[in-house]
């Protein structure tokens, strides 16, 4: 037995917390903490039925207990520490599950608190479930959008059904990542409705040895930035979400709904450019990996690692029928490449960078130098699709089974811009969430609109 799994005792002396220092994504997220933009990844899960409060506060509790690397806090330290430690708890510091006041506004002000506020890395375990009861069909608003049929398309969305229950999970990004923390929740809703919640086979695909991606372009000049729309005079995050039919791939095709997503994502970010004037620039879009196991065994963190899909400027002036299909062969092979090559989770730089050889505040000055004067190679955007959501997110009878579950993930300038997809229940669920230094929600809006367009326009045939 391992020190994470070992029960805390009532009895004998007391032992000092377990603590481990903070892997390089952590340290690098900690070093760049911004109040004006908190790094909080958002996780929307719509259940059809209602939930007890106590059972549930139980059931998460006891997830958090067979998942210890979620209990953690950031241990404090004197300024000439060489790291940033986690300090591993027995039991939460905290609430973690809360049930805010019922109304007509609490879906939006729930998405709002998570774009706003992020769970405090001082207690333990750095997240927090809310649940909206009675939440109803997706609302409008500033930061959100509804979920409804956009105009001119007869095979768009049907208006959603009521939501009985929305459970929204709130991550500190420093601490943790979103696959890691839907593997607590589907813990908790197997240990709530006593349902198996083990995670659906994955796609059965031949391992990638590291391959030549080809003809790619250079990651040697700066890459394009998001055009800025109307910016609005309050900082943060705005977000909207919306649900779409999951794109169309023939039978037997080279590339997958990934792929299509991601070109889905370079020609709606060049028709934005081109509406709003901005000269035609290479394209890259930070895509993360993530290797690890759903099951019960998933290590808990910041798990994924990031590469980048490059796209020259001829590539996407181009996008017809014709054309498509090379554009989307192209892009297969280029994230096969990438997604095969052995690489730390932030590039070897970053892990130079957080070598503990000087004071951890010496570093974290030198890395947010380092990160303004990077801002104009900074990729354009993010593209985070979680795939398929592995788990049945299963909560009984009364409660029933997940059927929308959306995440964002932070969209911070120099970006000012990320994509998050999953699907579910055969549905694509998309959120878009915007630095408003960049964006409004009108913006949001027509971006919104021009990314169904072109998902559409990736289903040719061969």
């Amino acid at each position: 037995m391992t020190a994470l799994d070992r029960p805390a005792r009532a009895e004998g002396p007391a032992h000092p917390p377990v603590r481990i220092p903070f892997p390089v994504v952590d340290e690098v997220a900690r070093h760049c903490l911004q109040e004006e933009e908190p790094e909080t990844v958002h996780i929307e899960v719509h259940l059809p039925g209602c939930l007890d409060r106590d059972r549930l506060r139980g059931a998460f509790g006891e997830a958090l207990r067979r998942h210890p690397r979620i209990l953690m806090r950031e241990a404090p330290g004197a300024w000439y520490r060489r790291r940033y430690e986690w300090e591993l708890t027995a039991e939460p510091d905290t609430e973690v599950v809360t049930f805010p006041p019922a109304g007509r506004c609490a879906l939006r002000d729930a998405r709002t608190r998570a774009l706003t506020s992020a769970p405090p890395l001082s207690l333990s375990p750095p997240i927090r479930l809310e649940v909206v009861e009675g939440a109803g069909p997706a609302e409008g608003s500033e930061a959100t959008d509804a979920v409804g049929v956009p105009p001119g398309r007869p095979d768009g969305p049907p208006t959603p059904r009521p939501a009985r229950t929305v459970l929204f999970l709130t991550i500190n990004h420093t601490a943790l990542d979103g696959p890691a923390c839907l593997r607590v929740l589907a813990t908790a809703a197997e240990i709530y409705g006593g349902r198996d919640n083990s995670p659906a086979a994955p796609p059965i695909r031949t391992p990638d040895s590291p391959q030549d991606p080809g003809d790619t372009p250079s990651n040697w000049s700066p890459p394009a930035r998001v055009a800025p729309g109307t910016p609005e005079p309050s900082p943060g995050n705005g977000m909207l979400v919306t649900e779409l039919p999951l794109p169309h791939r023939p039978k037997g095709s080279p590339y997958t709904v990934n792929d299509q997503l991601m070109v889905t994502t370079a020609l709606t970010i060049t028709h934005w450019n081109r509406e709003h004037g901005a000269a035609p620039r290479p394209l890259r879009i930070t895509m993360p990996v993530d290797d690890r196991p759903r099951d019960a065994t998933m290590p808990i963190g910041n798990g994924t690692r990031l590469v980048e899909v490059p796209f020259a400027v001829e590539e996407l002036a181009a996008h017809g029928p014709e054309q498509m299909p090379a554009l989307l062969h192209r892009t297969a092979t280029r994230t096969r490449a990438l997604k095969s090559l052995p690489r730390p989770q932030l590039g070897h730089g970053a892990a130079l960078l957080t070598a503990p050889v000087t004071p951890v505040t010496w570093r974290a000055a030198l890395t947010r130098g380092l990160r303004r004067a990077a801002a104009p190679w900074t990729s354009t955007t993010l593209l985070s699709n979680i795939g398929r959501v592995p788990y049945p997110l299963d909560f009984g009878e009364e409660a029933g089974r997940a059927y929308a579950v959306w995440f964002s993930a932070p969209a911070r300038m120099p970006r000012g811009l990320t994509v998050t997809t999953a699907s579910t229940a055969g549905r694509l669920h998309l959120a878009l969430r915007w630095s408003r230094a960049l964006l409004s929600h009108g913006d949001g809006a027509h971006l919104r609109d021009l990314f169904e367009h072109y998902l559409h326009a990736t289903e040719v045939t061969p």
